[in-house]
């Protein structure tokens, strides 16, 4: 069991200014030619039209877009690891996210269209991986070994990137649209993405608040759970259901990004222990302020171009999960 280094008020309060100045940074930093001064000059309500448009039209949007896309992973991340009792587990590497893209590439290829088709779509598909990360965490040899649970999501996630390969190969007439749902990102996305997505991170943070506290019993185990009025199978359910929604909001919002699921809920329980009723709530500060960073990174590191944000995700997800196998006592759930 981690040690607790923070009080939750400090802990809350610093990830809060942290996330403050990071939407900041986000308003005011980008890979074009509008610089700091005439975007904060635009900020504040002067400036010309060119960094009025860059970014209340384009890098608003994609904070925004930010915010919610880390609220919801980072939410999804501390659930599915709580859920499994396994720190490694995580949307992006146990196949979650490869799930509900897939489905959407397959719903484009059939002739789909509606944003919000997309957003049911991608959460049905998030939720078939929920279901087949938790047949698997039930499989001897494999749901007790952290490594072996991240091989078996690799191999999914894997064979589902191919199929998502083979058929934008199969349809070139959609390619530009399905290619976003393999590699995702945040840039380039209409200012509708956060009208439809807002209801769905919504519903999956009310089912997040619903299971927290059965969850929190469940990690004393099935016994004791029961033994308090819960019931186990049902708030597995509950919390597969929280995270299919939330990874399926995110993937339909922004495209599957991994590690954020790791990286968040890693540093949570670092900074405040491993309680999940103290992790979900630093977390929800945590995500955006991560997936903000990372953004801010893509836009700066190939100036005047962008790197996707899912890469710059993964070179700092990498060392942390490389962090956690090494760690031969992992930290308990």
């Amino acid at each position: 069991m981690l040690a607790a280094r923070l009080s939750v008020p400090q802990a809350l309060s610093y990830a809060a200014l942290c996330l403050l100045f990071l939407c900041v940074a986000s308003l005011l930093l980008g890979a074009g030619d509008i610089g700091i001064l005439p975007s904060l000059q635009a900020l504040l309500g002067s400036g010309d039209d060119d960094a009025r448009f860059i970014v209340f039209e384009l890098r608003w949007v994609r904070t925004e877009l930010a915010l919610l896309v880390g609220l919801a992973l980072g939410a999804a991340g501390v659930l599915l690891q709580a859920v499994t009792r396994n720190p490694l587990a995580e949307p992006g590497l146990l196949g979650v996210s490869a799930g509900a893209s897939f489905a959407v590439v397959l719903a484009i290829n059939l002739g789909a269209s509606a944003a919000g088709l997309h957003l049911g779509v991608a959460m049905l598909g998030a939720l078939v991986g929920c279901v087949l990360v938790l047949l698997v965490t039930r499989m001897r040899g494999v749901g007790d070994d952290p490594v072996r649970l991240v091989l078996a999501g690799a191999a999914f996630s894997g064979m589902l990137g191919a199929l998502s390969s083979l058929l934008l190969l199969w349809d070139q007439r959609t390619a530009d649209e399905m290619r976003f749902w393999v590699i995702g990102a945040l840039a380039g996305r209409p200012l509708d993405t956060l009208d439809w997505s807002l209801p769905g991170l919504l519903g999956g943070l009310l089912m997040a608040l619903l299971v927290v506290r059965p969850l929190a019993a469940l990690a004393l185990g099935e016994r004791v759970a029961s033994g308090l009025g819960h019931h186990p199978q049902l708030t597995r359910l509950g919390t597969l259901l929280a995270v299919a929604i939330l990874v399926g909001t995110a993937t339909a919002a922004a495209g599957p990004i991994a590690f954020i699921g790791l990286i968040v809920p890693y540093i949570a329980r670092r900074l405040v222990g491993s309680d999940i009723r103290r992790t979900l709530g630093l977390s929800m500060l945590l995500g955006p302020c991560v997936l903000l960073l990372a953004d801010v990174i893509s836009r700066l590191l190939v100036r005047p171009y962008e790197l996707p944000v899912g890469v710059v995700t993964a070179f700092v997800g990498a060392p942390i999960l490389i962090a956690v196998v090494r760690n031969h006592r992992l930290p308990t759930l």
